[in-house]
């Protein structure tokens, strides 16, 4: 073995992670890094428009994958573009690691003002991330690399970054063979695994609660199984949706806030929660009252009992828990009754939520479902129509094809796409808002230029829909700043070499849509929310408003 370069043992450390997409910008902090991988073969790296994109597709793709999502920055400028992913991916829980640069080790905090000297970065990457290393050795990078991944991919899954010096990247180190042991998976106790299967056997109104971890961990079969076998009904967070399909019988769908549902929890003998946080959005703030007896099971010991306290805790893997507790449980089938008023619960809610979307988007909803393969993306931006339905209705029926800002974040729609996109092949829909879109518009230079299969819905109100609504209910109809200049996001994606529709009314949609589905590469529909019969609520009134 001869001497390599720092670009050549990040490369090195990359493949023995098993790493085959990064996502980036190349920059004179990074050179090292991209001639390493441009030679080596074995990954390809999505060359991106902006940081922020680039940490949210490697998020996508770790959540697509539930394998590690790699994003290279620059030091300084790049690093900081990329903040706002790597605190998305840390809501999300998502295995995301970010490397990037910085100047020459001698100039390095002495505050000279080199080309993008950025002397407080590791602080700012502490603050995103759980784990941060600075190399000062060039012999020391593979080290670096694979503790931060190693850290990653323990426990609850989140992100990590890696700062390395451009000198290091260009120096030489001895060649070594690099291996990475993965981490194993935490077994549960047997004797936890005892007291839940007890509580679960004594019961006999079950409900299952699934959160983002079930899917994480590959556990979606795992909890199928159990909720087959104690008949129990399966509520989901919004990132935990599909871990059951949600055209199961038993599949409650993320409605735990839906007032029409809190009967199936406030009449439960006990909720087996697993891989949740209990977040304010699927508890309503932490208003929702879990009387029954808790069972919960995760990774993370800082998670249990922060929000709600558990009568049993089991620490553990999900799938491995869920494994261990079907063996386990001698339960018979739950209170027939019991789960009929619940499917029966789920049906009026379902309903209840069509008539609120208005007769238009309860077409292009199921337009979309209707037309997507069973294994599609569907990707949803913090925007009007994924509120109202696409965060809740549209069945989502398969694990890992889920996606959404965890943070709430405007924007991600189209990063997240491309991202899910590359991790899986599969053909992906983003339903998106105009004024997030902007955001994120550059991206379709990406989606273009490695022909991916994404679709992106725009649902052009001509602004800010979600805080237009807001502000017009709570400010006696003032608005501020919600009303945006927008594009020809046709003329746009057809510039970028994509096909682009204005799409007016729902035949047009359907039409679209279907074209869109059928032709190789990325598309854009750009919808006349005008043009469709107004939401119900407080998001169709000032839908009316404004038509009139």
């Amino acid at each position: 073995m001869g001497n390599i370069t720092g670009g050549d043992v990040v490369y090195e450390a990359l493949r023995a992670l098993g790493v085959e997409h990064v996502f980036g910008i190349v920059s004179v902090h990074n050179i090292p890094i991209y001639d390493a991988i441009k030679r080596g073969g074995g990954i390809t790296p999505i060359d991106v428009r902006h940081e922020q994109a680039g940490l949210h597709m490697a998020d996508a793709y770790a959540r697509a994958t539930n394998k590690l999502g790699v994003a290279i920055t620059s030091t300084g400028p790049g690093a900081c573009n990329a903040m706002a992913g790597l605190f998305e991916a840390g809501f999300a829980s998502s295995r995301v690691m970010m490397i990037t640069g910085q100047v020459d080790l001698p100039f390095y905090g002495k505050g000279k003002g080199v080309l993008h000297e950025a002397e407080k970065q590791v602080d700012m990457l502490r603050s995103v991330t759980r784990r941060m290393e600075s190399v000062r050795e060039v012999q020391d990078i593979a080290d670096a690399i694979f503790r931060v991944a190693d850290d990653i991919l323990t426990g609850r899954p989140q992100p990590g970054a890696v700062e390395i010096p451009v000198d290091l990247q260009y120096a030489e180190t001895a060649e070594q063979a690099l291996r990475f042991p993965a981490p194993q998976p935490r077994v549960p106790d047997d004797g936890r695994i005892g007291e839940a299967a007890t509580l679960l056997g004594e019961a006999s109104k079950r409900v299952i609660w699934a959160g983002g971890g079930v899917i994480s961990a590959g556990a979606s079969a795992e909890l199928v199984a159990l909720a087959e076998a104690l008949r129990a009904p399966v509520f989901t967070t919004t990132n935990g949706r599909g871990a059951i399909p949600e055209d199961h019988e038993l599949a409650m769908g993320p409605f735990t806030t839906v007032p029409a549902l809190r009967p199936v929890i406030q009449d439960a003998d006990v909720m087996l929660a697993v891989g949740t946080r209990f977040q304010a959005g699927s508890t309503g703030n932490f208003n929702l009252e879990i009387p029954g007896r808790l069972i919960h099971v995760d990774v993370d010991p800082g998670v249990v009992g922060l929000n709600y306290r558990p009568d049993v805790t089991v620490m553990g893997d999900a799938r491995i828990t869920l494994a261990a507790l079907a063996s386990a449980t001698n339960a018979q089938p739950g209170d027939a009754a019991f789960l009929e008023r619940a499917i029966e619960l789920r049906d009026e809610a379902r309903a209840n939520i069509r008539e609120q979307m208005g007769p238009d988007h309860e077409i292009i909803m199921d337009t979309m479902r209707e037309l997507l393969p069973a294994d599609a993306n569907i990707v949803r931006d913090a925007t009007v129509p994924a509120y109202v339905w696409g965060n809740r209705l549209i069945p989502i029926v398969a694990p890992n094809t889920s996606f959404n800002p965890t943070s709430a974040a405007i924007g991600p729609g189209l990063p997240l796409a491309i991202g899910a996109a590359v991790g899986s092949g599969s053909a992906t829909v983003v339903i998106q808002g105009d004024g997030g879109f902007m955001l994120s518009i550059g991206e379709l230079a990406t989606a273009a230029q490695y022909s991916l299969p994404v679709i992106v819905c725009v649902f052009n109100d001509g602004g800010y829909g979600v805080l237009r609504a807001i502000q017009g209910a709570r400010f006696e109809g003032r608005t501020t700043g919600v009303d945006l200049h927008t594009p020809d996001f046709a003329g746009v994606a057809t510039a970028m070499g994509m096909k682009g529709f204005k799409v007016r009314g729902v035949d047009a949609f359907r039409e679209a849509f279907k074209e869109a589905l059928e032709s190789e590469g990325p598309a854009l529909l750009d919808i006349d929310m005008s043009s469709l019969a107004p939401l119900g609520g407080m998001f169709g009134r000032q839908q009316q408003q404004r038509q009139r």
